[in-house]
């Protein structure tokens, strides 16, 4: 985010072809080799953190960030002025409900200028006693860790080591004195500076002023050839300092020209940080509150979020990898998981990056449990820039034959820019693998749900899930996309057969995006060879969603296994309401504007800014009381202040009361425009026949300007 020592022709010059010889067009194959035999630790996911990559409560959808195990993420300080949104304390709800493990706080984006003004250090003192206090009071306290400093190596210090050992102590000491049990982090130079950070730990050290987490970035070209020489040469100087071993966090990757989106080059990020075992925090080039171009739209996947999806779906342990060059352009991770009776590979990236290459995947040390021929199915992940991906596909499938306890899977003409992921198994698959089916033994498990690959016939895919019977814990999580706001048809296959205790019929628990939804009712089946295929019709909003079913009850009513999950556009009753409509009433200065671009020409704008500014939709009807989704088409494109690279975006929110109860404090995800039109889905309940649905902000800033809205009940 925040490297100063790029210049602009460097910014535009930035590509992974600058950086590493290119490979001739008619280059042989390379060998990537994948060691099951050789276990590498616990995963870590470490990569998956993101510096901004929250803007508000909401922005973005949590479903995007709780499928990707996010463990890291880097925000201003309470109330700092740096941006308008991304307020440490204001999203760490959210990333905590999502699985989030620490909170980074910059302290120094308290300040508004970049750089940040220096007004002294007294003055920056003051800010630090006050930002401390409100970290205390926090109730999510324990996963701060204070960031005292930012780039100090080019801001307020830059040509002045001395002068910010001394202050790193002084702010050190400040923060102790008021959170004793704080975490800080440092020095958090903007570039791997190795007589710098010696002299920064040596000084540290004999001060007693050590950073409980190590920092800096890794911003430019040599990260791709010199990583592992940077990490190596910094644990050498702990050992040489007698400092004990610190965690690590890189707070800010990737490029600023050519790394954001791109699965391709973003793979080899992980695949060394997670080698590496350190966390890293994705670079802030570009808008808050978008996973750092992991997401558009707020809801929905660029094709760099299933290259973070895979990571999270990695489980077991890892395991060792071996690219064909340590510092050359492919590089990938890989896992393996006994209980699963899996191993998962991630790999890519390639130079020129818009070129195609092959390799030869010599997968070694096959474990006796997946068998003396092994099924493997190839997956591909192209990038999309910022746009909404179309998801992964099939590259290839097929069954090989282990020799001497290895196997190689062929792969030719891949992209450059794309990432790709292999699914081992045992040779058990019935049916090929398919771009539109979820697979249940490929879906994230939790509690006593398994893979067994025992005995059983007739289902699909390499094999299914089970455990669900004398369970309340089972669950199978299928993440899945949308096209379009709208209903879908769930079709879960499964088996329940005879079961000793269990009723004939069962039933799992459906739940969607973290709410449970219903009890699915799935009749008996004669065996458990026999399968069937029950349907529920739901509507989805647009992008990825989480369906996940799971054990609820403590007898056995929920004993089956699960094959897999179609999902397939449906109908259903949707009704929209115009804003501009004159059966519906505003107030005070809300006021009705033309706009070719929104539906039926106009919307509702100056919403807000005062309790007294309202749009009240009347007479929204409900068949019967209950949840319903409220569909909010909307335009905010509000911007304050200036940035030489960051886009300063608002997050408006509105604050939506149905029939004059308590509102709801709801963010809408700025749609960079105010005639580019997005929808927001938001859960109300409604009771039945006419109700109001009235939306303001109380505050002193803006609503969104509202379109229309369409109502439309959970379940269809």
């Amino acid at each position: 985010m925040r490297s100063r020592h790029i210049t602009a022709t460097a910014l535009a010059a930035t590509v992974l072809a600058a950086s590493l010889p290119a490979t001739p067009a008619s280059a042989a194959a390379s060998t990537f080799t994948v060691d099951l035999a050789t276990g590498t630790g616990a995963l870590r996911y470490g990569a998956t953190g993101f510096l901004y990559g929250l803007g508000d409560e909401g922005i973005p959808n949590e479903t995007m960030l709780a499928a990707l195990k996010p463990q890291v993420t880097a925000q201003k300080a309470p109330d700092g002025l740096q941006h308008p949104n991304g307020d440490a304390l204001r999203i760490a709800p959210m990333f905590k409900r999502a699985g989030g493990r620490e909170i980074q706080i910059y302290l120094q984006d308290v300040y508004q200028q970049w750089p940040y003004e220096n007004l002294g250090l007294t003055d920056y003192l003051a800010k630090v006693d006050t930002i401390t206090r409100k970290v205390v009071a926090d109730p999510y306290r324990s996963s701060y860790v204070y960031v005292p400093f930012n780039e100090p190596d080019q801001i307020w210090y830059s040509g002045n080591l001395a002068g910010l050992l001394s202050a790193w102590k002084t702010v050190y000491q400040k923060i102790r004195s008021i959170d004793p049990g704080a975490r800080i982090a440092g020095p958090n130079f903007a570039a791997y500076r190795s007589a710098d950070l010696r002299a920064f730990l040596t000084y540290a050290r004999d001060n007693g002023v050590l950073p409980d987490v190590m920092t800096w970035h890794e911003l430019g070209d040599d990260f791709y050839t010199s990583w592992q020489q940077h990490y190596d040469d910094y644990r050498a100087i702990e050992v040489a300092l007698g400092v004990t071993k610190r965690p690590i966090s890189i707070n800010e990757y990737a490029r600023a020209s050519g790394d954001l989106g791109v699965p391709g080059n973003l793979v080899q990020y992980v695949a060394k940080f997670e080698n590496s075992k350190v966390d890293g925090c994705l670079a802030y080039w570009t808008t808050a509150g978008g996973l750092n171009d992991l997401v558009t739209r707020n809801n929905q996947a660029t094709g760099a979020w299933w290259l973070y999806k895979w990571y999270g779906d990695l489980s077991g342990g890892t395991v060792a990898v071996t690219p064909p060059a340590a510092g050359g352009s492919l590089q990938g991770l890989a896992a393996l998981d006994p209980a699963k009776k899996q191993a998962r590979v991630i790999l890519g990236g390639n130079n020129p990056g818009t070129g195609t290459y092959d390799t030869n995947v010599l997968v070694k040390g096959l474990p006796s449990y997946l068998g003396t021929t092994v099924h493997a199915t190839v997956w591909g992940i192209d990038t999309s820039g910022t746009n909404p991906s179309a998801g992964p596909y099939v590259v290839k499938e097929g069954d090989f034959t282990a020799s001497g306890g290895q196997v190689t899977v062929p792969l030719t003409g891949l992209k450059g820019q794309s990432a790709y992921q292999i699914i081992v198994t045992p040779d058990k698959d019935l049916t090929a693998a398919s771009t539109g089916r979820y697979e249940a033994e490929y879906a994230a498990l939790a509690g006593t749900a398994k893979v067994t690959y025992g005995s059983n016939s007739g289902y699909s895919g390499t094999s299914f899930t089970e455990g669900y019977g004398a369970s309340s814990t089972a669950s199978t999580n299928f993440v899945v996309t949308a096209p379009a706001d709208g209903y879908y048809t769930l079709a879960l296959r499964y088996a329940a057969g005879p079961y000793t205790g269990a009723p004939v019929n069962r039933s799992v628990r459906l739940r969607v995006n973290g709410t449970d939804l219903t009890d699915v009712a799935l009749p008996g089946t004669t065996d458990w060879n026999t399968w069937k295929t029950v349907t529920t019709k739901v509507y989805l909003p647009a992008g990825i969603n989480r369906i996940d079913y799971h054990a609820y009850a403590s007898d056995d009513r929920d004993a089956a296994n699960l094959d897999y999950l179609d999902v397939a556009a449906a109908t259903g009753a949707v009704t929209a309401y115009e804003s501009e409509t004159a059966a519906n009433t505003l107030s005070g200065t809300a006021a009705v504007v033309s706009d070719a671009a929104a539906s039926g020409g106009k919307y509702v704008g100056w919403l807000g800014a005062g309790s007294a500014n309202t749009l009240r939709f009347n007479g929204v009807t409900a068949a019967a009381a209950g949840r319903y989704r409220l569909v909010v088409g909307y335009a905010n494109a509000e911007v304050v202040g200036d940035h030489q690279y960051n886009t300063n975006i608002v997050d408006r929110y509105a604050e939506i009361s149905v029939n004059g109860a308590a509102a709801k404090k709801v963010f809408f995800r700025n749609t960079l425009g105010w005639s580019s039109y997005w929808t927001t889905v938001v859960d109300v309940d409604l009771a039945a026949g006419a109700n109001t649905i009235t939306f303001g902000n109380a505050s002193a800033g803006y609503a969104p300007n509202i379109d229309r809205i369409q109502i439309a009940a959970v379940l269809g």
